[in-house]
Order: C-alpha cells, then structure tokens, then sequence
C-alpha cells in the first residue's frame, strides 16, 4: 500500500468524534439533549448512537470556523482524494458553497457569466454579491424538454462580449448528467483572465472511475462545489467546496464561509463526509464500474420496452454534446401520451419506486454505488407495466417544445429584491419585472429571476406546469407573483 493509501484509510474526525461519545463526558455544554438522554420518538426508532454523535464542538473536536485539528485533517484528506489543493467543509449544503464562492469571487457589480440554467442558488447568490449576471444560452434539447451543457463557442463569444467579467459559472454535468468541454473552456476562461466556478452538484463521483466524464477540478477548475450527499454517499445538506491553483484567494473565501456558516455546524454531517470520502476513495473505483455496467444493462432493456427511450451518451454525442454521466438513467415516456409526470407519480403511487425528478417528456433516476442490480429489476418491470397500460389507452404522443427565449435583463437581482414591491395576478404579470425567483422543484431551476421582465411565453410556461401538478417555488404562492412597483422603486448604489 503507498503512502496516500495510507492517509486515505484514515477517518480523523470521525474517529475522534466516536472517542468523545464512548467517554462518556458528563454533558454540561449543548446540545441540549445531553447526548440522547431524552426519550422520545427519533431516539425510540434510530436507537441512541445518532444523538451520542451530535455533539457540537467540545474539546478535540476542533472548530469548523478556524480548524487545526481532526477538521483540518480530515479536509486535507477530501482535498487529497479529489485532487484539490483545499477543500472545505459544509453543513448546509451545496446551497452555502455556491453563494460562499460567488460573494468571494464577484463584488458589487462585477460581471458573471453563466448559463440560463442554474440552479435557485446562483440567483441567491447574486442577490448577495450584487454581481450583474451575463447569462450564456445553454444547448436546448427539444426533443426531452431539456436544457443541456454550454459549447465553447457559447462561451467564447461571451468573453468577447464581456472582457470585464470576473469569472465563467459552469454546471456540469447538468442534471441530467451532460457535460461541457471543461478543459477548453476553463483553457479559454483563464486566457481572459477569470476565474472558473463549477456547479458540480451531481459529478463528485466522477473523479473515482475513468468511465465517468472528467472532474471539474481535474479540468484546471478554480472552484467546484460537490453535492457529496447525492453521488458519494454522505448525509444530506454535508458539501465541500474543492479549490486549485493560485487564482483563489482563500482568505475571502474562508471570510465569506465564516459569514455563512453556523457556529454549531452538525458534528453528525461532518462525520458522515469523513467516512464517505474514505469509502469512496476505496471502493469506488470498483464500484462504479460496475455501476457503469449496470446501467448499461438496464438501458438495454428498458429500449425494449414500447413506446419508452432510455437516453444513451450516444444521444447526447448526437446531438452536440461534448459527453454525459453513464450512471444516471433518462427516460423519455411522452411517446405513450403521458407526460413525466404522470409516469413519475404512478411509479410512486403504484410501484413504490421514487424517482429524483419529471419534465415534460422525461423521467429521472439517480443512481449510486448504493444501486442493486434488484432496483434496476423493479424499475424496469414497472416500465413494462406502465407501458402495457398507457399502449392500450392508444394516446397521441406529447410533442410540447421547451419554450426558450433569451431573458429580457431589466435590473440585476440585488436591486430588485431590494426594491419596492407589489403582487400581481399570475395571469396579468405580463411586462412587469420579477422581484422572486420562481421555480419548478426539482430541479430547482428558476423560470424567472428578480430583475428579468415576466412575459407572455413564461406565464405560459408556469400555468402549464401548475396544471399538471408540479411544485412551484416561490415567495408568494405561485398565484400572485411578487413584482417590483417601479414608480417607487428607484436605482440602487453600492
């Protein structure tokens, strides 16, 4: 075994962790559950072990606002295993590390390219910043009702537009796992002299199998941040932000993430990335190449199946992309007559199969190292049982198009949630200016964002989606829409 073997066996915070919970410290600190000397229902079903781990920060235990001991130890290990130079700790979320990154890197009125389809928060992190977005317009897929990757050009162009912005916003791989030419893109970004930030939300697991797409930060990435919970195994809301190379300044951003941390981050979230990092680093490589061949079986079966597509990486080739995640399972099942979410919501209903997301034409099925061959089994039978059903009701197939119109930019984010406000009715918010992001979830992906102009294709758009029984995400309730009152509200300065 090497030397980085070696390091990588090590669990340092968890292994500390367990050793204050096993003395049997007499509590006179917080929580205030005294380590599960409660009763009550949570403890009654998980067994007292989760509460003896929820410790917050006695000593030994170092500090996640300023850490030097088992903290510090245990993210040089994250930053090892993924190839960074640092890597940080966060316990809420992938959410913290996308607006910790943002407001380290863009102040008031810098410009940041991005694409149209990011995630809720991006938006919230250019509120915090007040970073003027220059959004780049992502691959549209028509055929799945999707929006993909960026392509260099995309991306070239607007560097050239914007010689003056701070830094390129990358997702990638999208939500449905397709994935940009990273290296010419972070290649040309840094020619410009700006820095590079990657969403890489649903690719942690990438840098564990040479199966997989590349690593943002094996791309020569400035900053990603990784949603370990979703591919690598840790506890939902425990992220890290990876760094590399001399562009970031790490003393802002550890400022920034001081701003946005709790000062009582959860012990338990902590441990779980600790060990998740260690069992991926091993088990992995293995694992998910079998993954890999897992997916591909199943793929193979489901486009035996009438009137359903399993989407290949060839699809995506196809079509421009530069390559996708060969672990995630894409299923296109409007050609029956039903939309996404008619399939998504009979699989739960009546299969007991939870899936990550719909869209119009598609459903979505996250897989992991966690995956057996018997959920891919079930999965698929469920398929062949919606599709017998849905054949004989002898439905046309949807051909609903993804309405995709460059956003009219009236003022940037901060300025309009900042602004005066007044509600409209959803069906007459046509021309007035958003001062709410307002979303479908999942993913989470505003169809409007504070400061755009709300036009006719996007009312459509959200009665459509409210019709078919999708969760809205907004501030108000999706009937009357929070929009800025532009005779008070006036320029703002920063």
């Amino acid at each position: 075994m090497n030397k980085k073997d070696e390091r990588q066996l090590k669990t340092p915070y968890f292994d500390k962790l367990k050793e204050y919970t096993e003395s049997k410290p007499i509590s006179l600190d917080v929580p205030g559950h005294k380590l599960g000397r409660l009763n009550n229902e949570l403890l009654e079903y998980t067994g007292p072990n989760i509460f003896k781990l929820d410790a917050n920060a006695p000593k030994g235990l170092d500090n996640l606002s300023k850490p030097k001991g088992v903290i510090k130890e245990a993210q040089d290990l994250m930053a090892e295993a993924f190839g960074a130079d640092q890597a940080y700790f966060l316990t809420n979320g992938t959410t913290q590390g996308i607006l910790a990154v943002i407001m380290s890197v863009c102040r008031a009125n810098h410009k940041i390219l991005l694409p149209r389809n990011v995630h809720k928060s991006i938006i919230n992190g250019l509120i915090l910043s007040g970073a003027i977005p220059v959004f780049m317009k992502p691959n549209i897929d028509n055929s799945l009702g999707i929006a993909n990757g960026v392509s260099v050009e995309t991306v070239r162009e607007a560097i050239n537009d914007n010689p003056d912005a701070k830094a390129v916003f990358l997702i990638n791989p999208t939500y449905f796992g397709v994935v940009s030419d990273m290296r010419e893109i972070v290649k040309l970004a840094h020619e410009h002299e700006m820095k590079v930030i990657v969403d890489e939300a649903h690719g942690g697991h990438f840098y564990f199998s040479d199966k997989l797409p590349l690593g943002a930060i094996e791309a020569g990435a400035d900053l990603s941040v990784v949603s370990t919970h979703k591919t690598i195994g840790s506890f939902t809301q425990s992220s890290v932000i990876l760094t590399k190379g001399p562009r970031v300044d790490h003393n802002r951003l550890e400022a920034t993430l001081n701003i946005l941390n709790s000062t009582s981050p959860s012990g338990i979230l902590m441990a779980s990335l600790d060990v998740a990092r260690k069992h991926m680093y091993f088990e992995g490589p293995k694992k998910l190449n079998k993954l890999v061949e897992m997916t591909k079986t199943a793929r193979d079966k489901i486009n035996q199946i009438p009137g359903i597509e399993a989407i290949t990486e060839d699809y995506f080739l196809k079509k421009g992309e530069f390559g996708a995640d060969k672990s995630r399972i894409i299923v296109k099942v409007s050609d029956l007559g039903i939309t996404g979410f008619e399939a998504y919501n009979e699989l739960r209903d009546e299969y007991n199969i939870q899936l990550e997301l719909a869209e119009t034409h598609l459903i979505l099925a996250v897989l992991t190292i966690g995956t057996t061959v018997d959920d891919l089994k079930g999965f698929t039978e469920a398929l062949r049982k919606i599709s017998e059903k849905h054949l004989k009701e002898n439905r046309e197939p949807i051909h609903q198009k993804l309405t995709y119109n460059e956003p009219i930019y009236y003022m940037r984010p901060r300025e309009a949630y900042h602004g005066y406000k007044k509600y409209v009715p959803l069906e007459e918010a046509a021309n007035e200016v958003a001062a709410e992001s307002i979303m479908v979830y999942p993913p989470g992906i505003p169809i409007v964002i504070p400061g755009e102009v709300i036009t006719e294709e996007i009312i459509s758009d959200l009665l459509q989606y409210r019709a078919s029984g999708s969760t809205i995400l907004s501030d108000s309730d999706g009937y009357l829409i929070k929009v800025v009152d532009l005779e008070k509200s006036g320029p703002e300065e920063d």
